[in-house]
Formats: structure tokens, C-alpha cells, sequence
């Protein structure tokens, strides 16, 4: 029987089994081969948070190859490798019309980043970042990491990357940081002032949903620049002064969320246009992502490895799980 990975309750995974039912018309079964949970958004609701209900299926997205197909699917064939969103679990049955084709060169390490690449370029756009620009990216999870990348592509011209984890700020430097920072080393907000000759960021983008790492960000832009809150924040209990440097400094605080439709530039940008862009960008290997998905561990071991990723968060950038 298949196995599928759930929370039974607030950060207690199990493998449990489950059973397929019929296969609607028009959708197609697939045989799951790899898959990756979002750390950021899905701790959230792993940790019964934001109303969230339990048992909980756990994981983000999975590729893998078409097992079967409904009596209404047309244009899909048996084998083909597709992705899709879902949880981890050895089989997906997806509506037709929601897959995602993957061509011949497409890696599942990419396929499986297209969620952060959303909220990545949703953040490059509504920070307006443009050619010749000096970012900050704060924090080094898929989301940042994503966002390092696009910013460079929007023809920022200096990139500058925030993480107090080693491997983290190692994967952001072999994909083309300027410059990397460790905040628990260093004045952040000295550090990135003394790197641009004393006028600090255009645009600091933060994707960690810390409020010290927020502090950090709002201090390294320059007068009037602006700082994108992309990370899914809680509570503020501490971290933050925004009488400090703010206050004077006025800088521009834009919070980014791909999926909250109207779009900024509606209507010439929806949802729709930025998960288009995405993919097609994806499929055409712009990205580095191969370290983007590590470590990558077996199915078999995905309970307790979701346990680690929780308590020993600088063990894994973004967890990559193979069903082989």
C-alpha cells in the first residue's frame, strides 16, 4: 500500500498508508519520483499556527512520471514527467488541466523551486529593482536564494546576501553574490553602508521573517530606499526599532505577496503572468538550483528528516526528498 507523509498533530510527522480512488476523467495518476516541502509558509501550519488543522499533508510540490490517464485527458502521455503541487506521497492524482509539463533538459531540482521563484520575482518587481541597482538579499532559504538570482537578472549591479548560516551563505556565493555576510559577525547595516561607499542599498529585500533581520535591512538602505518584507511575519516581540534609523531615514516599506491578486501593475500583471514567467524561465535553466534543493534524502527516512529540518534548521537549505 502507498505511503504518504502527514502531521497527526503540531510537529509530529508519521508515513502513513493511504489508497487511491478512482481516477477521475479529467485528471491523470502520477507515479511521484521526487518531491520538496516550503519551509517558511508550511512551518507555519506544522506548528498548528495561522488556523491550521491536523492531520496535515506534508510537502510542497512532487515530480514525476504519468502512471495513468482519465477518459477525457487529451495531449498528455503515459510517461511523461510532469509536477504539480502536493505533499509527500508516492502517487498524485492531479487535474489535467494543472500539471506542469516539464521538457527534456528541465532538472526536478528546478521544477520544485517554481513556488519560491514566484514570491522571488514578485519581490524584484514590487521593489522596483532596476539596471545598476545595489540589492540585499536577508536570508538564505529558497526564497532568498531565489531572490539573489532575479535580482541579478533585473541587471542589479551589486548583490549582497544575509544568513547567519555557513552553508546557506556558501550556496548564495557560488551562485554570484558580491558579497556575503554573516550577521552574527558583523555590523550588517555598517558593513553594507562602508560596501557602497557610504549610501547604503537601493533595495533590501528580506525573506526571513526575522525582525532582526528586518531591523538590519531597514539600516543598510540608503536615504528614501526601499525595503521589501516578503517573509510571512509573526508577532513582533523584539528586534525591531523603527525609531532608530527609519524614522529619519524614511526609507520605502513595500510588502511583496505573489498571489494576492490585483497585482501591482494589474492589469498587465496577475498571478498568472508571474507563474508563467516562472516556469518558462525555469524550463529554460536560467537558475542554478542545484544547491538550492539540498540535502536530498529517501522517502523512507522523510519523517524524521522533516524533524530535523525543524530543529536543525542549518542542516538544509530547502529539503529535497527521492521516492527511488
Amino acid at each position: 500500500m502507498p505511503k504518504e507523509l502527514v502531521a497527526i498533530a503540531s510537529r509530529q510527522p508519521v508515513l502513513r498508508d493511504y489508497e487511491d480512488g478512482p481516477l477521475p476523467a479529467d485528471s491523470v495518476r502520477v507515479q511521484v519520483e521526487f518531491g520538496a516541502p516550503k519551509r517558511g509558509t508550511e512551518m507555519t501550519m506544522y506548528y498548528g499556527l495561522r488556523g491550521a488543522g491536523f492531520p496535515q499533508g506534508l510537502g510542497n510540490m512532487c515530480v514525476g512520471k504519468v502512471s495513468e490517464i482519465g477518459s477525457e485527458v487529451e495531449g498528455v502521455e503515459i510517461g511523461e514527467r510532469v509536477a504539480g503541487y502536493g505533499h509527500l506521497k508516492e502517487t498524485h492524482t492531479w487535474n489535467a488541466q494543472r500539471i506542469l509539463k516539464m521538457n527534456e533538459r528541465m532538472t526536478w531540482k528546478e521544477a520544485v523551486c517554481y513556488d519560491p521563484a514566484h514570491f522571488a520575482l514578485a519581490a524584484v518587481r514590487d521593489g522596483q529593482v532596476r539596471v545598476g541597482d545595489r540589492v540585499a538579499v536577508f536570508g538564505l532559504g529558497a526564497l532568498g536564494l531565489m531572490s539573489q538570482q532575479f535580482a541579478k537578472i533585473a541587471g542589479a549591479d551589486f548583490v549582497a546576501v544575509v544568513d547567519p548560516i555557513e552553508g546557506r551563505r556558501a550556496v548564495a556565493e557560488k551562485t554570484g553574490a558580491d558579497l556575503v555576510l554573516d550577521p552574527t559577525a558583523c555590523n550588517v547595516g555598517e558593513a553594507l553602508k562602508e560596501a557602497t561607499g557610504g549610501l547604503g542599498v537601493d533595495v533590501a529585500i528580506e525573506t526571513s521573517a526575522n525582525y532582526h533581520a528586518l531591523d538590519d535591512a531597514i539600516r543598510s538602505v540608503a536615504f528614501e530606499g526601499t525595503v521589501v518584507v516578503v517573509g510571512w511575519a509573526k508577532e513582533c516581540k523584539g528586534g525591531l526599532d523603527l525609531g532608530a534609523v527609519a524614522h529619519f531615514n524614511i526609507p520605502n516599506l513595500i510588502f511583496a505577496r505573489a498571489n494576492s491578486d490585483p497585482n501591482r501593475d494589474h492589469p498587465r500583471w496577475s498571478f498568472g503572468r508571474i507563474i508563467d514567467t516562472c516556469w518558462k524561465w525555469l524550463s529554460e535553466g536560467r537558475f542554478d538550483c542545484e544547491d538550492i534543493v539540498a540535502p536530498v534524502v529517501s522517502f523512507a527516512d522523510a519523517a524524521a528528516t522533516y524533524e530535523e529540518m525543524d530543529n536543525y534548521p542549518e542542516r538544509s537549505v530547502k529539503l529535497g526528498v527521492s521516492f527511488s
